[in-house]
């Protein structure tokens, strides 16, 4: 009989076309059957893992006797491999034996494919349960969202073990019914470091940091899963101190210790301490690297973000993922570095995230940034249509709106309405966008009334602000102050500001001051505020009022940022800063910008006289 099934194995394993003609193995008594099935049942389960199915399959009914075991191990096999339809088939058989393994595993294997009614069904009709069985369903209702119906099984079980407890707490944590969790957590006699876990984190996510840290002082034996929960708590509840002072009397860290602390840090602002502890690591994971990339966009240092890529592509092993694609993309828009961006995309192309619907919207959004417009809409057309999502439509109509193709933008619009795509808070920033850009006034507050008409989408501040700025580019800019005065203490200094620099383009003195005024209430030391309001003056020819404000603002310190801009040639990138005289090719710019000038006066396109003098010429 040994002989045999070594056979029989050697066979699978060098030629597995063969099995068929197999001779039918014969049993001689209960001892050698036994030994036999268990060795049989080894052999398929290494044949699923290996993904040989059919000849798992073939194996199975070569057996001329099956026990409950061998029946459990192919129905688990093929769960593994996503059969569920074969699964069914060979566990509804008449031969088939089945025990209470059995059972769980078929509801089990439903419940991990989103089959929650037949699971219930199957968990309804088993002869027999036991506590495994009923907290498979009571996980079932629980990743379905149906909390209630978890929490009512639970009620009935006829006995618990630990895992039931943790399912159920861990369920009513999830919904923020925290209550009812530390109720069940005080009712529990015996309790593991997951229970504590658990509850520790369940209470932080609800801002209940005191009760979390009173019981994870309790907690009899912590891991480093318990010591991330707290720190958690504290630095998603802006308690940074505290976590860092927990985090470095942590026995032991792991990465998502670390990851913790200087995700904390970068989102409070604080790039210095997360760059510090970043340099301590000694190993880091793609998630580390990402957080610091968005830490340095954030910071407006997109640089160093993609250095920092560049690093980590250099470590062996470490590949990124959506998010940080997504984010060294938005780098390179950033800094309108096109090379570096195509490069990038160039990596993309060779991965499974081509097709990623943020990575195709952070490529959109990087090739517009940097003037390719062409090859965005390109690559949104690529896309087909079922695979495009709002963030894609969204991305698109912010390209034009930013490039200033109003109508290429309400048109993308207007299709995506036909495809029954319901539009959100951000695409109408975007519409708004640039219908300000193009002169489209009537157009804009068309889709600034709609948004107040349409309950499903969320006001926000930038609507606001795009208003103001549709109204103060077409020179309405009594009807913009109008609606900020009707906004009262809800206006924000960004949609005053947008006010400012419509005063500023067409002149407007009068209300410009009025508008200055309250911004400098608020912000007295706003460099801007004084510029713009300057400079308005100056429009006017107001000098003495253009020179007080000046002065004022040169007995406050301030100093308005000067303006810069930057163009890249073959594989240099040449910078340019406002009255800047150190460039190389000074003179023979300034030649060409007063050449361009002259052109312009004779087609009728007069710019700002001022222009030549800004920038030093």
């Amino acid at each position: 009989m040994n002989k045999l099934l070594n056979h029989l194995s050697y066979t699978l394993w060098h030629h597995p076309k063969s099995l068929g003609n197999l001779i039918s193995i014969r049993l001689t008594s209960t001892t050698t059957l036994h030994i036999e099935i268990k060795r049989c049942n080894s052999l398929i389960s290494r044949l699923f893992r290996e993904g040989k199915i059919d000849d798992a399959r073939k194996v199975f009914d070569q057996m001329p006797e099956r026990d409950v075991g061998l029946w459990t191990t192919m129905i688990s096999g093929y769960l593994q491999c996503g059969m569920i339809r074969e699964t069914r088939k060979l566990f509804d058989r008449l031969d088939a034996k089945k025990d209470v393994v059995t059972w769980t595993a078929m509801v089990s294997g439903y419940i991990r494919f989103n089959e929650l009614k037949q699971a219930e069904r199957l968990f309804y009709e088993m002869p027999l349960r036991n506590v495994v069985s009923w907290n498979t369903m009571i996980e079932g209702y629980a990743r379905n969202g149906l909390t209630q119906q978890a929490l009512d099984l639970f009620r009935r079980m006829p006995e618990r073990n630990v895992v039931s407890w943790n399912t159920i707490i861990r369920a009513l944590v999830q919904c923020g019914r925290i209550e009812d969790a530390r109720r069940l957590f005080d009712q529990m006699k015996e309790r593991d470091v997951i229970s504590w876990t658990t509850m520790v984190a369940g209470l932080s996510r609800n801002g209940r940091l005191e009760d979390a840290r009173a019981l994870f002082d309790r907690i009899p034996v912590r891991n480093v899963v318990s010591w991330n929960a707290m720190i958690t708590g504290y630095v998603q509840n802006g308690r940074l101190d505290e976590a860092l002072k927990l985090f470095q009397r942590m026995p032991k860290r792991d990465i998502s210790s670390w990851n913790t602390m200087i995700t904390g840090f970068i989102q409070n602002g604080e790039l210095n301490q997360a760059e510090k502890l970043f340099g301590e690591m000694r190993e880091k994971n793609v998630i580390t690297w990402t957080a610091m990339m968005k830490g340095y966009v954030q910071h407006e240092q997109s640089e160093e973000a993609l250095k920092v890529f560049n690093k980590m592509l250099a470590k062996d092993g470490l590949k990124p993922n959506t998010g940080t694609f997504v984010t060294v993309l938005g780098a390179c828009s950033d800094l309108a570095g096109l090379i570096e961006g195509q490069q990038i995309h160039q990596m993309i192309s060779k991965t499974n995230f081509q097709d990623n619907t943020y990575v195709v919207s952070a490529l959109i959004n990087m090739y517009s940034k940097c003037g390719e417009l062409h090859t965005a809409r390109k690559m949104f057309d690529d896309g087909l249509l079922s695979q495009r999502d709002l963030i894609s439509w969204n991305g698109m109509i912010a390209a034009y709106a930013h490039h200033g193709y109003g109508k290429e933008a309400i048109d993308l619009f207007n299709e995506m309405q036909e495809l029954g795509i319901p539009a959100n808070d951000v695409t109408f920033i975007g519409l708004l966008t640039a219908c300000s850009h193009t002169g489209l006034v009537e157009e804009g507050l068309k889709y600034f009334d709609e948004i107040l008409k349409n309950r499903s989408i969320q006001l926000r501040e930038d609507h606001y602000t795009c208003l103001i700025d549709l109204c103060g580019r077409a020179g309405r800019l009594k009807d913009a102050f109008n609606i900020i005065e009707g906004l009262g203490d809800e206006a924000s200094m960004t949609v005053w500001g947008a006010l400012l620099a419509g005063c500023n383009v067409h002149g407007n003195a009068d209300i410009g001051k009025r508008v200055s005024e309250k911004i400098l209430k608020v912000e007295p030391e706003n460099a801007g505020t004084y510029s713009l309001l300057s400079n308005m003056y100056a429009s006017v020819g107001k000098w003495t009022e253009a020179a007080i404000v000046r002065k004022k603002m040169q007995g406050k310190g301030l100093k308005k940022q000067p303006g810069c801009s930057w163009i890249e040639v073959g594989s240099t990138v040449q910078v340019f800063v406002v009255s800047d005289k150190s460039v190389s090719q000074y003179e023979l710019l300034g030649h060409l910008l007063i050449d361009l000038h002259t052109k312009m006066k004779k087609v009728g396109d007069m710019p700002d006289e001022d222009l030549l003098v800004s920038v030093g010429f």
